[in-house]
């Protein structure tokens, strides 16, 4: 046993040493899995936007202010977010299959009483559910396309198509929430997770082979509890800070949910079989990936709830054409993430990674010169453009840099780990932007009501929505000199970790 180029914790051993279908009972029918894992990604990530363009309809149905909007999107971030990591173990040690399967039925479950909610805490309440049925089914899907490609180069194109899907999945949902909250009614967007989940089961359960880690297979519930209890605190006090940062029940929150992370990671240290496995994010290559990932998270969906407004309450579109005019986005990430691919093999996938969040963040620059009277030609497409561009370049090889080296052990565990990077960077971003948003607005509005118009009030709107563009631009930007300090990966060391070894 050697240590592999980039310090991974498998051993050194080339693709072609291995057959593989000798250990993988998924390698023959690798093709039909990697779409039907492509569906179950893209239900999960669509529908942390799909009600985004849904939000005026739904909030006037149901008597949602303003304030408490934002949580239609958070509440099924921070379930999602918060119990990925357990979910990682469950389908690594009850079988990844299962897993899937009772994750899908019960995400469609909690989409159907979603769909029939009477108020805004029922509403609040299914999207929280479909958040804990999601945080089985998505690591279960990613530790299932993890150790079915073992072989680089189809393991390459394999992520090319889950990146792409982790990427342009917001946009998407945009469109598909526009529809059907246009031509049908709003509740379709959590309804139609049924069909899409019944399609799935029904291809997962003769094509998927069940596979499932060996050895100690002992869940530690501790550090599950206090992941999710420090990732809700965290979240929490960012949603508090709309009502300024310098409240006792913000700041209380925020410093709690640090400190409990905190000592999550002690008892992860100690622990005999823990929940994540420090080495699992403790690696400069894995570390560097992830937060990238949680970066992507703030700023695809933080930013793609207020363009959804933007469209709709400046710009006059209705919720359909909203959803298309967000079309580019998922259109550039398609694009990027064929390229993206290619520069991973050519140069390796620190080169994508350091660029791709540049031109994202410049996108979102753009974006955030838009006012009241901009056009959607001139003002918003380019910057979607650009923005969609770069985010293609960073998600292809994030996911897969991300899962550099795993154990088949700890695949669950790493692919969790992955997935709650993106869906903890949403719900921390929709928290954050709607501060940056809410204090932006009221700094803005006119000082004198009585004698404003209802463009100074919109222009007032309009301030709030840029200056969550800018906030998410400058917080992607930062992945760039992340990667650059962190990151080793060359472009000879994907080859040596298409090779999964299988537990």
């Amino acid at each position: 046993m050697t240590t592999s180029p980039v310090g991974t914790d498998v051993p050194e051993t080339g693709s072609a040493a291995i057959d593989p279908g000798s250990a993988n009972p998924n390698h023959a029918r690798r093709w039909p899995v990697l779409a039907i894992v492509a569906l179950a990604q893209l239900m999960v990530v669509l529908d942390s936007t799909i009600v985004s363009i849904a939000l005026p309809d739904a909030q006037a149905d149901l008597g949602i202010t303003d304030g408490d909007r934002a949580w239609v999107v958070t509440s099924y971030a921070l379930a999602f977010g918060a119990l990925l990591l357990l979910g990682g173990r469950i389908a690594d040690y009850w079988g990844r299959k299962r897993s899937f399967v009772v994750g899908m039925v019960g995400f469609a479950v909690m989409s159907g009483v979603g769909g029939i909610a009477q108020n805004g805490i029922e509403l609040f309440i299914a999207r929280a559910g479909q958040g804990v049925f999601a945080a089985l089914v998505a690591p279960a899907a990613l530790a299932i396309l993890t150790t079915t490609f073992t072989r680089d180069e189809e393991r390459a194109k394999a992520f090319a198509v889950y990146g792409a899907i982790s990427g342009g999945g917001a946009a998407i949902g945009l469109l598909l929430g526009g529809a059907l909250t246009q031509y049908v009614d709003w509740r379709w967007c959590l309804l139609v997770n049924i069909p899409i989940a019944v399609v799935a089961i029904a291809a997962a359960v003769p094509v998927v082979k069940e596979t499932k880690a060996h050895g100690d297979t002992s869940y530690d519930l501790p550090g599950a509890v206090l992941v999710a209890v420090g990732l809700g605190s965290l979240v929490y006090g960012f949603t508090r800070a709309e009502h300024g940062w310098l409240e006792p029940d913000a700041i209380g929150f925020i410093v709690g949910g640090l400190v409990v992370l905190a000592l999550f990671a002690v008892v992860e240290h100690r622990s005999a079989n823990p929940l994540l496995p420090l080495s699992v994010p403790w690696h400069r290559n894995r570390g560097s990936a992830l937060i990238g990932i949680a970066l992507a998270g703030v700023a695809l969906v933080g930013s793609t709830l207020y363009l959804a407004i933007y469209l709709q309450a400046v710009l006059g579109f209705s919720p359909m054409i909203a959803g298309v005019a967000c079309l580019p986005i998922t259109a550039f990430i398609v694009l990027a993430s064929g390229i993206a691919a290619k520069l991973a093999v050519a140069v390796g996938p620190k080169v994508p990674m350091a660029i791709g969040p540049v031109v994202a963040a410049a996108g979102l620059l753009l974006l955030a010169q838009v006012d009241v009277d901009s056009s959607y030609w001139t003002g918003v497409f380019p910057a979607l453009a650009v923005f969609g561009f770069g985010m293609g370049l960073l998600m292809v090889p994030v996911q897969n840099v991300a899962l550099i080296g795993v154990r088949d052990h700890d695949a669950g565990a790493a692919s969790a780990l992955s997935s709650a990077g993106l869906q903890v960077g949403a719900a921390l971003g929709t928290a954050l932007l709607t501060t940056v948003y809410t204090s932006a607005k009221t700094d803005a509005l006119p000082s004198n009501p009585a004698t404003s118009d209802a463009t100074a009030f919109l222009a007032a709107e309009v301030s709030g929505y840029t200056s969550a563009f800018a906030w998410a631009a400058g917080l992607l930007v930062l992945v760039t000199p992340v990667v650059l300090i962190l990151a080793r990966v060359k472009k000879h060391d994907l080859p040596a970790q298409g090779a999964v070894h299988m537990g």
